[in-house]
């Protein structure tokens, strides 16, 4: 008879178990654990999680084994099934965790003071006008018309009624102003 012969059979040891026999317990694991670590990787994926759910799963074994009833089903299947709920359970809990904090942060309050950015945004606004304010007449209304009025340098020539070179250099030059006066942003 080889070593192998010599090893109880998984309900036998989960019956010693049930018992409170440590032995039986660290067999039981030494001939489980890799099975079921091959579950809980299947079901969570991560390892590090796999093994927690394994241990978790083989905490319960020690804790319950005296509910194993060999005519329900096989010591392994009784195990095997204890870990693929727990890590069922705990993909479960994880995506119901995930789907609490997306709808926590899409409520969280916007991160900056809104108070604040609305007076930068009038005192931009401010600096802008000022500057549209010291272009030449000529200049602003090409400005307007290209940017504001969405019209290309064609258009702009055409309402306007001058040469479309000209038209470009009145927004370039126009353009050149607002950046100084901007301070080179």
């Amino acid at each position: 008879m080889d070593e192998t012969d010599t090893r109880a059979a998984p309900d036998e040891l989960l019956e010693r178990v049930a018992a409170g026999d440590k032995a039986s317990y660290a067999e039981l694991f030494d001939l489980l654990a890799p099975r079921c670590l091959a579950l809980a990787r299947r079901v969570v994926v991560s390892r590090p999680l796999a093994e927690e759910v394994v241990q978790d799963a083989w905490l319960q074994v020690w804790r319950t084994a005296s509910t194993f009833d060999r005519s329900r089903g096989s010591a392994t299947t009784w195990v095997t099934t204890l870990v693929h709920r727990r890590a069922v359970d705990t993909v479960r809990h994880d995506s119901a965790a995930a789907r609490r904090d997306l709808a926590y942060e899409a409520r969280r309050p916007t991160g900056y003071d809104t108070v604040s950015e609305s007076a930068v945004d009038r005192d931009e606004a401010r600096r802008v006008r000022r500057c549209l304010d010291g272009l030449t007449t000529k200049q602003r209304e090409a400005i307007d018309l290209a940017y504001f009025g969405g019209r290309t340098y064609g258009e702009v020539a055409g309402d306007l009624a001058v040469n479309p070179a000209t038209v470009k250099t009145r927004i370039r030059d126009g353009l050149q102003r607002l950046r100084t006066c901007m301070g080179g942003l």
